[in-house]
């Protein structure tokens, strides 16, 4: 990238603490949820992916969108940081009364009375993070994802050990309940406690009008994306039984955990260094190419290897009761190919200030969503699968077709970009699937294809020496010659 080596240097070390903030924590979670997937049913999966959407979609009116516009300001002042906090207390407190009272809704909508008591429960996740959300915002704001790693890993730990040892002792879904509830509260008192940020006694109206604009549209588009990334959980919860969105969950889950990991990761620190260098299209520009290819780069392999071993990778994990959702895995991983590309294209939109064409471009693909869920639902899951599929790849060319004006970056011209690394990992796909003719065990043949997979992919971009690859093996051999003279005294 053509940027001064202070940003640059900005740039890697908010995408390592990142990385870090978001795979560590991402990694926990995902050894608590294989444990609980064992002493869990698919049901109570099911259940609680029910209530999750509504708790999302409470979330997003807590923020109100001005936790983007606090980032996208520059010139924000304590008064906005103290405004927007009380404002969101209240709002939380709105929130969890709300979803109180619509609890036997929820219930009656599900056909599912047991949902009531753990749908009120879960309203106090709206309080609890209603306190971290400046703390959270400030440190996104300047980058300092390091501290946010070490909150995320001892709350996700911190739950984890909450939820295991309620479903241990027989709680069902309740243990699913307060491990919810647990990683809220311990993010926010981490928060507090690593964050030397602390409300003023001023609340001003004319500081939240002022985010208003921009926060308001991302609103809207925040609640427009959190109903259309949860419908299909309303969908398949509503027209289908418990455990098949039991099924759903956890193959979404497996596949949310890298793709979308990966996606978040480059997005918070692209937004915020987006918008530092908002006025200028060339760096903006340079900058995107080397994000998406640093994506593609690990996305890529990880999402088709997801495809090729999603069946010794299910019985591995969590176990053959889970095996129903191999096939849903295996295409839900190809709807993962695209969710970071449109992540990042859609970034530069927010840091240009051009919150208007996101809502804009929210409205085209959800409506598209709501096409193919009405076609798809009749024929089956999978189906309603295959419909994620296209409208995520429509979504991408949408996002990415916008930047042609912006920053001059055309979606043909991404394509050429990523086209060597969808071939790369592709071929690797081609190389490990066969394998799964073999006879041997599940952990032994998933271990077998990760080894082989690995190795020929690290060969491959070596050998086609892709720029990023080549970039980060240079950064491991600095750091190896560096502990080498520290490890020999």
């Amino acid at each position: 990238m053509d940027q001064p080596p202070s940003l640059r240097k900005k740039a890697v070390h908010g995408v390592f603490w990142s990385a870090i903030e978001r795979l560590g924590p991402k990694g926990m979670q995902f050894i608590v949820a294989v444990v609980l997937a064992r002493l869990l049913t698919p049901t109570e999966f099911g259940l609680i992916g029910m209530i999750m959407v509504f708790i999302a979609l409470g979330k997003v009116f807590l923020n109100s969108g001005f936790g983007a516009a606090l980032i996208q300001k520059q010139d924000a002042t304590e008064t906005h940081y103290s405004s927007v906090f009380y404002a969101n207390i209240l709002l939380s407190l709105a929130a969890a009364a709300a979803l109180g009272l619509a609890a036997p809704w929820i219930a009656r909508f599900y056909a599912q009375p047991a949902l009531i008591a753990p749908t009120r429960v879960l309203g106090l996740n709206f309080i609890f993070a209603a306190f971290g959300l400046i703390q959270t915002t400030l440190l996104t704001k300047r980058m300092d994802f390091k501290t946010q790693a070490k909150v995320r890993l001892m709350a996700v730990g911190g739950s984890g050990v909450v939820g295991i040892s309620m479903a241990l002792l027989g709680a069902g879904i309740w243990s699913l309940v307060f491990q919810s509830l647990s990683n809220t509260l311990f993010d926010s008192l981490l928060l507090w406690g690593f964050s030397r940020w602390r409300p003023r006694r001023v609340f001003d109206l004319g500081a939240l009008r002022e985010l208003f604009g921009f926060g308001s549209r991302m609103l809207a588009s925040g609640v427009i994306d959190v109903i259309f990334r949860n419908i299909y959980n309303i969908v398949i919860g509503k027209l289908f039984l418990p455990a098949d969105l039991g099924y759903y969950t956890r193959a979404n889950s497996l596949q949310q955990i890298p793709a979308q990991t990966l996606g978040n990761v480059l997005s918070r620190v692209t937004f915020p260094l987006f918008s530092e260098i908002q006025d200028e299209p060339d760096r903006i520009r340079n900058g995107v190419r080397k994000a998406l290819r640093t994506v593609a780069l690990v996305n890529f392999p990880l999402m088709i290897g997801l495809m090729v071993t999603a069946r010794p990778l299910i019985i591995t994990l969590i176990g053959e009761k889970w095996l129903p959702a191999v096939p849903y895995l295996q295409l839900l991983a190809v709807v993962g190919l695209f969710y970071p590309l449109s992540a990042i294209n859609l970034n530069v939109l927010l840091a240009r200030g051009r919150s208007d064409l996101f809502f804009r471009l929210e409205i085209i693909k959800k409506t598209l969503i709501v096409i193919a869920l009405g076609i798809s639902w009749r024929w089956g899951i999978e189906a309603i699968i295959w419909g994620q599929i296209i409208t995520a790849g429509i979504a991408y060319y949408l996002n990415a077709h916008y930047n042609q004006s912006l920053i001059s970056y055309a979606f043909l011209t991404q394509l050429r970009d990523l086209a060597p690394y969808l071939g790369a990992a592709g071929v690797i796909g081609l190389l490990v699937y066969p394998l799964n003719w073999l006879t041997l065990p599940a952990p032994a043949l998933l271990l077998l294809q990760g080894l082989i997979g690995a190795s020929v992919y690290l060969l491959l971009c070596r050998g086609l020496r892709f720029p990023e690859f080549m970039e980060g093996w240079a950064i491991f051999r600095r750091r190896l010659r560096s502990i080498r003279p520290a490890s020999s005294r």
